[in-house]
């Protein structure tokens, strides 16, 4: 018998389109929490200290080096080969080709940059003329290496590697599957339109319950001075409001900023109620924190669809996705793992937005450790506000 879509009852054809969400969702968690697939970074390596902004600059212009070649290589591949390393069934090469260069582009001005505060004697600080020289000049970086300097470059080798499949794996699976690896307009923001060495702090997924993750991350940030944007779900919200009322949960939030991540964790892309999710949420956080709102939508998975930007227009939202993601919630990364891959790639990037969770401890962990590393370096926490 040919079964046709139109004729199943409503109750099975509405299960088996749940069954194929569920069945997305788990395919997506579980080669993201691969370990084959997560750069996991030590910055204990690096044999010099980063107390100064020309120290920072120093940092950045090697690793820069490293990951231009590495990035080169990992963009370098068919749609079989790319099919085959990330176990999808088609990718767009193209699109690879297409986003390698834009990064490509991205580490080359960040390398001119980072040279600007090159003395004379100074390590790596040759005039670099095009991306393809960027890359030639990472390859033939280990050859001209003092030797206190082999270790990292080993390690960062190696983690770059990681790190560059993660990118291309994004970049081969765009636009069927949206994230932050492309924007589809100017109201979107990825981190990359920031000043140099400016970065800001984002957390998803709260607020959690009283007393949780967000409770005992946000004194952190006060304590400090920063001034984070935390993305809520309208659920969580929901929830939290039933355990303290709004004036405690301003008294909270004090100093910080919220936007929108949805009234549930699920893709934008696909769910049907998209639109009423994002409103819903909207009104929730916007009534809950009338001084601390900001009207940023941060799409769960970075998932949103390609023709969604005339509705956030409509309706006076931006969309905020990031550069820097700090992997925070997976369960093959440390604590340690996470406060250094951010340090790593905000040496590689320069600016940016930073990913994190607040519903995870690690977040808490990372915070004080990334203030100390480069407090004397020239980096700047930008406040949300």
């Amino acid at each position: 018998m040919q079964w046709e879509i139109e004729r199943l009852p409503d109750f099975l054809l509405k299960t088996i389109l749940a069954l194929a969400v569920v069945l997305l969702a788990v395919a997506r968690t579980a080669f993201a929490t691969d370990p084959e697939f997560v750069a996991r970074s030590s910055r204990s390596f690096w044999p010099e200290p980063i107390d100064s902004p020309a120290a920072f600059d120093r940092a950045s212009r090697a690793e820069i080096l490293v990951f231009a070649p590495a990035l080169a290589k990992a963009a370098d591949r068919d749609e079989a080969a790319l099919t085959a390393q990330f176990h999808i069934a088609q990718a767009d090469p193209a699109g690879v080709r297409k986003i390698a260069k834009r990064l490509s582009q991205v580490l080359l001005d960040n390398y001119r940059i980072a040279a600007a505060s090159c003395s004379a004697g100074d390590m790596l600080c040759d005039p670099i003329a095009d991306e393809g020289a960027l890359s030639a000049a990472g390859a033939a970086l280990p050859g001209r290496l003092p030797a206190k300097f082999q270790a990292w470059y080993e390690e960062a080798r190696a983690v770059d590697a990681v790190y560059a499949a993660e990118l291309v794996r994004l970049a081969a699976l765009f636009p069927q599957i949206s994230s932050e690896i492309e924007t589809y307009s100017a109201i979107e923001s990825d981190g990359f339109d920031r000043k140099d060495r400016h970065f800001l702090l984002t957390f998803d997924d709260g607020p959690t319950g009283n007393g949780g993750q967000t409770d005992r991350l946000i004194p952190i940030l006060n304590e400090r001075g920063l001034h984070a944007l935390f993305f809520l779900i309208g659920e969580s919200l929901e929830a939290r409001l039933k355990e303290n009322d709004a004036p405690a949960l301003n008294r909270l939030y004090d100093g910080q900023c919220t936007g929108l991540h949805g009234w549930s964790h699920l893709s934008h892309a696909t769910w049907a109620d998209w639109q009423s999710s994002i409103i819903h949420t909207r009104d929730l956080v916007r009534h809950t924190f009338p001084d601390q709102y900001r009207p940023w939508f941060r799409p769960p998975f970075g998932e949103r669809r390609p023709d969604s930007g005339p509705f956030f227009a409509q309706h006076g939202l931006r969309v905020a996705l990031w550069n820097i993601n700090s992997q925070d919630w997976n369960d093959f990364i440390t604590a340690d793992q996470v406060a250094h891959r951010i340090a790593r790639l905000m040496l590689l990037w320069r600016r940016g937005v930073v990913l994190q969770h607040d519903t995870h401890a690690k977040a808490a962990a990372a915070v004080p450790w990334l203030v100390d590393r480069y407090r004397d370096a020239g980096v700047v926490w930008d406040d949300c506000r």
